[in-house]
């Protein structure tokens, strides 16, 4: 029996992989999960069994002696040189590559305008940059906060895995190289987004782009500094779209 591992901390995803190799054609595969530490518990509950935590940048050895093939389902975690060098390694992205690569590519798609989607692409020594399989665009509409966006790339995601995964297991599939090198957004690029500047001068479009930007459900993203309390408050908006 084959094995494939599968690294995510995304257990909404994990779920719904699952549900597509429920199928009879993956039943001579066996699917091992591992996850980023702090994941454990939310991916124990998707996958139905306990899931252990790996640190991949020390603990990669041991993934090249026991896996030909490993899928990141939005893992945390940059794999190291040595890992993808020695293992077939891909990438479920949850953005249009070579757009607004690495962290959170809807939010920075609302600000920057440029299209957002997902993207499945073999694994190089760059962030979000190698090679790639299949992608597909997302609409991104001017009503739309960044968990309304995430949400459709997520099902496009799936949608993507259940036509490409047969090919990807036995490595059957032809890839094409990003049109461009494009751009890459860090996490520490997101949280200087998230404190809010009371005395900037911009566009009411521009404030609207964004707060629907950094509102993601119950996330506390975006924020300001009462400057007589000093706390924190936190800001999100609401958007509605009628016909």
């Amino acid at each position: 029996m084959k094995r494939v591992l599968i690294i995510s901390d995304n257990p909404t995803l994990v779920a719904g992989f699952r549900e597509i190799i429920a199928q009879p054609e993956y039943s001579s595969y066996k699917f091992d999960y591992r996850c980023s530490k702090g994941s454990e518990e939310n991916l124990s509950k998707a996958v139905g069994e306990p899931v252990s935590s790996i640190k991949v940048k020390t603990d990669w050895q041991e993934l090249v002696v026991n896996y030909n093939l490993i899928i990141s389902l939005h893992c945390k975690q940059l794999f190291p040189a040595e890992l993808v060098q020695a293992v077939h390694c891909v990438n479920v992205h949850p953005g249009l590559n070579p757009y607004n690569r690495g962290w959170f590519p809807q939010v920075f798609s609302i600000l920057n305008g440029l299209p957002t989607g997902a993207t499945i692409h073999e694994i190089d020594e760059e962030l979000d940059h190698g090679n790639i399989i299949a992608q597909q665009e997302v609409e991104n509409q001017v009503w739309d906060t960044s968990i309304d966006i995430y949400n459709r790339v997520l099902h496009t995601e799936l949608e993507l895995l259940k036509e490409h995964l047969p090919k990807i297991l036995v490595r059957e599939y032809e890839t094409f190289e990003p049109s461009e090198e494009g751009n890459l957004n860090l996490k520490k690029d997101f949280d200087e987004l998230c404190e809010l500047d009371l005395a900037k001068s911009q566009s009411i479009g521009d404030t609207i782009d964004l707060l629907r930007a950094l509102t993601h459900g119950e996330y506390q993203n975006a924020y300001f500094t009462d400057p007589k309390t000093g706390k924190k408050v936190y800001v999100s908006i609401r958007l509605e779209s009628k016909e």
